[in-house]
């Protein structure tokens, strides 16, 4: 794909995209982004079809452990269901891939006709009121990389559709954020399951060191993770309905204050015995295990929300 994607090969991917997928599925109603370790929603999905992104025009390969390469059409809720198209691995910045790539799939899902989108992803939990397992509902945004030249609106307009300065203070829908909280209901989920909060998106792939997570915590995030971001940016540009949801996988490292090395020597050499600690770290696999042991409540209540959405919004 060129640097920018355009009308031409977003068209390409549609009409390649409907060669492979049967008619009555062809038009979805709601778009899913699955996060690391989340790609079971397509349990929930039925008269599944799969369509690897190998074949279609302009999208690349994920590479990131717990994410797969394929679009997933299909049904999901009560009756004969939602059209809906999910994606099963997500790109990122991180990967070596321009950021006009990363939001290409939203844009096309956008022109095979979804109206409403539901992007989910696994995060640190910065907000010490956050246990692991909790899923966030978020109601706002902290994006350093936007703030810094990392913006995937830069650059030309890939429409005349677009609008060229896109306001964010109403990103997230407040009535699917709704649905979302009437579904833990009707699910009998515990009140502490779901919260709200801002997340933070950083570039990646390094994980925040304490002072970073320190200073995020501190600017009002709940959360931090790696994606997501530019999504609801070409998701809100796009006129779509959108809803974010991190599942809180690890709480981001940040002590208290830090060891020294300069008192650990000194004890040393006054012939003193020294405890020397051991340092917290995270680790993708702990992410992956989080995100299998809680995704399935997480399909749950998307599904839910899905299925209410056509008489709700």
């Amino acid at each position: 794909m060129s640097e920018h994607a355009n009308p031409l090969s977003v068209a390409a991917a549609v009409e390649a995209i409907k060669s492979l997928v049967p008619e009555r599925l062809q038009n979805p109603r709601v778009g899913i982004v699955c996060g690391s370790g989340l790609g079971g929603i397509v349990e929930c999905i039925r008269d599944l079809v799969l369509v690897s992104y190998g074949e279609i025009p302009g999208f690349v390969q994920s590479t990131v452990p717990g994410h797969k390469s394929s679009l997933a059409f299909g049904v999901m809720g009560p009756g004969d269901g939602v059209p809906v198209v999910a994606m099963l691995g997500r790109f990122h910045p991180y990967e070596g891939h321009h950021m006009h790539t990363v939001v290409y799939p939203i844009r096309v899902m956008a022109k095979l006709g979804i109206t409403d989108i539901i992007i989910t992803n696994a995060a640190g939990g910065l907000n010490p009121k956050l246990a692991v397992g909790t899923i966030v509902v978020i109601h706002d945004h902290l994006a350093l990389p936007n703030m810094s030249g990392m913006n995937p609106l830069l650059g030309p307009l890939t429409s005349p559709e677009h609008r060229r300065f896109v306001p964010l203070s109403d990103a997230y829908s407040p009535s699917l954020r709704r649905l979302m909280f009437l579904a833990a209901h009707h699910l009998a989920l515990e009140p502490a399951a779901l919260a709200e909060g801002t997340y933070a998106w950083v570039s990646g792939p390094t994980y925040e060191t304490p002072a970073e997570g320190r200073f995020l915590r501190l600017a009002g995030a709940d959360v931090v993770g790696m994606s997501t971001v530019p999504e609801v940016l070409a998701a809100h540009q796009e006129g779509l309905n959108v809803m974010a949801l991190s599942l809180v996988t690890n709480a981001v490292v940040i002590p208290d204050g830090y060891r020294s090395i300069r008192e650990e020597v000194l004890a040393e050499l006054a012939g003193k015995r020294v405890e020397l600690p051991v340092a917290d770290v995270v680790s993708h696999e702990e992410v992956l295990e989080i995100g299998k042991a809680k995704g399935e409540v997480m399909m749950k209540l998307v599904e839910w929300v899905v299925g209410s959405i056509p008489s709700a919004v």
